[in-house]
């Protein structure tokens, strides 16, 4: 597929990329070949992880760490790009964590301490970052999250899907407080990829068996491409009109009945 420079001088910060198989990686790799100028930001042990995957990208990036309950973070990385670029144009918000307990089958098993380690990691962070990075987006600009749709109780997603709630929320009402600014927030509702996260999760794989066969496009648990194409689009200007919006990209599963 031919490059068309779809963000062309923008400059981008991306969260969430561990592995290559990240998708936060496929994002990272294409935005490159978008010609953006990209940085990566890691946290904790994690960090180590995301410094090497970064030499494999096309391009060489700067990698920051940043740990998004860390406020002493937030502050040094936004002032790190001030002096590196001076304008942040677009954040990919790629962070998810909640402790095991809160996985699993039984959802009344974890107790505030676990939850709100999930809420705090998965949803209050797009409006940590927002904090962070908006007093940089002085041309506008567009946070996009990934998202996994929320409407419907999942097995064993259990407090993660509380939390996308809450992520969703949380874009929707920066949309609203930002929008003036000219700065966007909009999320992507990804079919289920394997990933360290996936992984992470307990029956993941009752997701695999069942999702290329009831969406009508097909859907390929290997192949993160697809969501990397949506992000970058919405990174970029061709939806300038667009936030407070949950795209879907997961082979139209969720217009179709169970």
């Amino acid at each position: 597929m031919p490059h068309m420079g779809l963000l062309d001088g923008k400059n981008i910060v991306i969260t969430g990329v561990l592995t290559d198989a990240s998708l936060a990686y496929g994002v990272a790799v294409l935005a490159q070949q978008e010609g953006a100028n990209i940085v990566l930001t890691g946290a904790g042990r994690a960090l180590s992880l995301t410094e090497r995957t970064a030499r494999k990208l096309p391009q060489p990036v700067d990698v920051f760490e940043l740990d998004v309950t860390n406020t002493e973070h937030l502050v040094n990385v936004r002032e790190a790009l001030a002096a590196k670029w001076g304008r942040v144009d677009g954040v990919l918000h790629s962070i998810g964590f909640a402790p095991e307990a809160c996985l699993g089958e039984d959802f009344l098993a974890p107790q505030w301490a676990d939850v709100s380690v999930a809420m705090h990691v998965s949803a209050y962070s797009l409006k940590a970052l927002a904090e962070a990075f908006v007093p940089l987006m002085t041309s506008g600009g567009s946070f996009v999250g990934l998202d996994f749709d929320n409407t419907v109780a999942w097995p064993a997603y259990n407090w993660m899907g509380v939390a996308k709630s809450a992520l969703e929320s949380v874009s929707r009402y920066l949309a609203r407080d930002l929008g003036p600014r000219g700065i966007r927030s909009n999320l992507i509702a990804a079919g289920p990829v394997k990933t360290i996260a996936a992984k992470s999760i307990p029956g993941f794989k009752k997701f695999e068996d069942v999702w290329d066969d009831r969406s009508p496009l097909g859907w390929d648990v290997t192949d993160s491409s697809a969501v990397a194409k949506a992000c970058v689009a919405l990174l970029s200007d061709w939806f300038p009109a667009t936030t407070g919006e949950i795209i879907h990209v997961d082979g139209g599963y969720h217009a179709v009945g169970a």
